[in-house]
């Protein structure tokens, strides 16, 4: 029996929508322990190098849902680019390797740049898409369906967010060295626990960002 490519599209899209909800949970719970100062360093690192293995689930599911929804949105007359569906895809997967390779080298100068650079691509795709995503439901186009530019409209916020995320968990890489060198200092200790305040307020958005983009994609309710 031939299996439709949309179905496979569509399976993907909730394998990558799974991944990135739940290893943002996955990440929240196990910076409690990270930013713990009665345990030990090596035991907070331990936590760490689990949130970092966690994380990389979720960033693989963020960057793959935009060139599937871009790929599944072509299949449905969401918008009208079949050119662009395979450059989309290469960009992407070449994003993808981008971050997987600063995963591997988190704890190196090399590494750092990396994220560094995964970040900045943040900066020019975010303005892309919330743009086309706003210009779209006030006029039709480029997408035609509003569901469409709804979910991407949301999605270029949720990259805001998860931006944010990224930024704390690449401080928490750079004072842990600190606090290798050095010892645990108030000042350290800290500037943990306020990043991860802010963290975990900027969590439960993203979890009810994430959820609705998942109902609207569903549901087309409009």
């Amino acid at each position: 029996m031939e299996i439709p490519l949309h179905l496979v599209l569509k399976w993907a899209h909730i394998v990558a929508m799974v991944y990135w909800l739940g290893g943002e949970w996955g990440v929240f719970q196990t910076s409690y322990n990270v930013t713990n100062p009665r345990l030990t360093l090596d035991e907070r690192r331990r936590h760490l190098e689990t949130a970092y293995r966690i994380d990389i689930l979720a960033r693989t599911g963020i960057i793959l849902l935009l060139p599937l929804g871009f790929h599944m949105g072509y299949n449905l007359g969401a918008h009208p680019f079949a050119d662009l569906v395979a450059p989309v895809w290469i960009a992407m997967l070449t994003w993808l390797a981008l971050t997987w390779t600063a995963f591997f080298m988190r704890e190196t100068d090399l590494g750092i740049r990396l994220t560094k650079i995964d970040e900045q691509l943040r900066y020019l795709l975010i303005p892309v898409l919330f743009v086309s995503a706003t210009y779209s439901l006030a006029t039709g186009y480029p997408f035609a369906a509003d569901w469409f530019s709804a979910k991407v409209l949301l999605y270029s916020l949720m990259l805001v967010i998860g931006l944010g995320l990224r930024f704390i968990m690449r401080h928490w890489t750079t004072i842990f060295r600190e606090i290798a060198m050095h010892g645990p200092t108030p000042a350290l200790e800290g500037r943990l626990q306020r990043e991860i305040a802010i963290a975990r307020g900027m969590a439960y958005v993203y979890w009810i960002g994430i959820g609705t983009i998942a109902f609207i994609g569903v549901a087309k309710p409009f």
